[in-house]
């Protein structure tokens, strides 16, 4: 079977490591104009921040499952789990800050006899 930049095989082979770090660009980008904007409610805007140390995490439980474990972070369930929760904690607190955000515009609405 030939390998082109297409085939599985030649795909499998590269390293993501840099897609990872430029993936960090863009979101800080985010961070910078979230913080400015007044559409984003603070609690939220703190669950987005918390998602950087997700991905800090992640690089430090990674490390450590390689290291201790001699595997990947994906193979190791505790290490794994606890690098999600750190995820599940930040996404939990940006949907948290738009419910109440959008109860406080309804509880408006409500008053103004809308």
């Amino acid at each position: 079977m030939e390998l082109t930049i297409f085939s599985l095989n030649s795909i499998g082979r590269i390293d993501p490591s840099p897609f990872f770090v430029l993936s960090l660009i863009p979101y800080l980008i985010f961070l910078k104009y979230a913080k400015k904007s007044a559409s984003i409610p603070k609690l939220s805007l703190l669950g987005f921040r918390l998602t950087l140390l997700f991905v800090f995490m992640t690089i430090i439980l990674a490390i450590i499952a390689k290291i201790y474990f001699d595997n990947e972070l994906t193979n190791v369930d505790i290490l794994h789990g606890f690098a999600e929760l750190f995820l599940t904690i930040s996404d939990g607190l940006v949907v948290y800050g738009f419910v109440l955000m959008l109860q406080e515009v309804r509880n408006e609405k409500i008053l103004r006899g809308d």
